[in-house]
């Protein structure tokens, strides 16, 4: 970029690039553009970027540390915001690895483990998928993790900060040959990222743009789980076998990890399902039409693409969505899952509760649906 403070304007434009105006105005909010990006979802779609006026955003106004041949696409900001998206939620180190809007891996520390081991679980959930990734982290990425990063092929890497050590490494492009276009970008303070119901900021909106060029526009999609105390066991009633409540109560570590799940998995998308144990996801399940199929493939990714350590035995779930049937949770406690959390809505919750535990698997309802339909 022509200013390593700021990601910068006209900067690395391709010949695709078309002629954005330099502000906008939506729904009554003007904004100024930063940059003519390298390109928009593909490489023959042109795209601006803006931000919001007179306002400090964590991602707009990041700054970038080492570019690589070319400037940023439409696609690495997305899966910058995506993964920030999920580090924002965690006092603890963690970090996420995003490829295509989705995490293929994500991990918070648990213990004693060094930034390293976080980003190596995150990576290992599904090493295959975290080729070319986008890495991000929400504390300051010291020189043994910059190491370990440099050892596969990364997009980019965004944190709140770098150790000298850590930009050294990044810059060594003799010994990394592989990684040496990866991209080292200095977010903006990430705790300015609404996570909770009623930490909206003013005129924090998504923008969906349809077809025929008409836009939705909508809440940011937040949670009300703010703390494991808000964690209750699921309950149901139904014409036919009354009220039906869990029976099986899940453990102090479980619910750490049911906490976990859910954060990541507000920002996969649905249908999405998310497997922890121990802080590290396990799998990823996304994009399915049904849910079971969701859940079936989390398994799958588990059984033949996880490389980590981590045992599914006694492993936790998140679900985006409700259960249409109890097949889906019948699935999960086959493969080991021991304590799941979703929202309620489905006419037979009480049966799905009900087959839980007979299955030996405590359920948790969550306080809504956390569907990232994008």
């Amino acid at each position: 970029m022509s200013d390593q403070n700021s990601i910068g304007r006209n900067s690395y434009l391709t010949k695709n690039v078309g002629s954005f105006p330099e502000s906008v105005e939506i729904c009554g909010r003007k904004f100024v553009k930063v940059d003519d990006l390298r390109y928009g979802t593909n490489p023959h779609q042109p795209a601006g970027y803006y931000r919001p006026e007179n306002t400090e955003c964590p991602i707009a106004g990041m700054q970038i540390l080492k570019t690589g041949k070319s400037g940023l696409s439409q696609t690495n900001l997305e899966d910058i915001s995506y993964a920030l998206g999920i580090v924002r939620y965690f006092s603890k180190p963690a970090c996420a690895v995003m490829k295509h809007v989705n995490p293929s891996g994500a991990a918070v520390r648990r213990g004693n483990q060094t930034l390293k081991e976080v980003y190596s679980r995150a990576r290992d959930c599904d090493h295959r998928a975290a080729f070319g990734s986008v890495v991000a982290f929400n504390v300051k990425v010291d020189a043994a993790t910059a190491e370990e990063i440099m050892g596969t092929f990364v997009e980019c890497v965004v944190a709140p900060g770098f150790e000298d050590g850590a930009l050294a490494i990044f810059n060594d492009s003799e010994r990394f040959k592989l990684n040496k276009q990866i991209r080292i970008i200095k977010c903006g303070e990430i705790s300015r990222l609404p996570k909770f119901v009623g930490d909206e900021q003013e005129l924090h909106y998504t923008l969906k743009v349809l077809a025929d060029g008409s836009i939705v526009v909508a809440a940011p999609l937040l949670t009300n789980l703010k703390s494991v105390a808000d964690i209750k066991p699921a309950q149901a009633e139904n014409k036919t076998i009354g009220i039906v409540k869990s029976e099986i109560p899940a453990t102090d570590a479980q619910k750490e990890d049911l906490l976990t799940a859910w954060y990541i998995n507000l920002n996969v998308r649905s249908n999405g399902v998310v497997i922890v144990r121990n802080g590290q996801t396990l799998a990823v399940g996304t994009g399915e039409q049904d849910r079971v199929g969701a859940v079936e493939q989390a398994v799958w990714k588990y059984q033949h693409k996880y490389k980590g350590a981590e045992s599914i035995e006694g492993s936790v779930m998140a679900s985006d969505g409700f259960f249409p049937f109890p097949d889906a949770v019948e699935v999960a406690a086959n493969a080991g899952v021991k304590a799941i959390i979703a929202p309620p809505g489905s006419i037979k919750d009480a049966e799905v509760i009900k087959r839980a535990n007979e299955l030996g698997v405590s359920l948790v309802h969550a306080p809504e649906r956390c569907f990232s339909h994008h």
